[in-house]
């Protein structure tokens, strides 16, 4: 069992920028962040292998980045220039096969 906790998140204006963390109990192979707006799916925002291997979405590409430090089995992410689609309670995600793990949630508002 992996436990992960979320931190960071709030409300920013449109064009803002905001940071989450997530550690993790212990270490574990794939991090990273998901995040679901009301009505939709949960969408994946940027996994992170402990290698350091990345697969952002297109639609925060050159805004976001998920840095990690596996010392600390932490993963945040630094969010820039923030939209007001950008707006979502935030997910962190762990994946250690066959089991994945979610954190809470932790909301981000990006105000127009």
């Amino acid at each position: 069992q992996v436990r992960l906790v979320e931190s960071g998140g709030g409300l920013v204006q449109a064009g803002g920028s905001l940071s989450l963390s997530c550690i993790a109990s212990r270490s574990i192979f794939s991090m990273g962040w998901y995040r679901q707006a009301p009505g939709t799916q949960r969408e994946s925002v940027a996994p992170i292998t402990r290698g350091g291997s990345t697969d952002y979405a297109e639609s925060v590409k050159g805004r976001f980045t998920i840095p990690r430090d596996n010392n600390k089995n932490t993963v945040y992410l630094q969010m820039n220039s923030l939209k007001p689609e950008d707006t979502a309670v935030y997910y962190c995600n762990g994946r250690a096969v066959p089991y994945i793990y979610w954190g809470q949630g932790t909301q981000v508002t990006a105000s127009s």
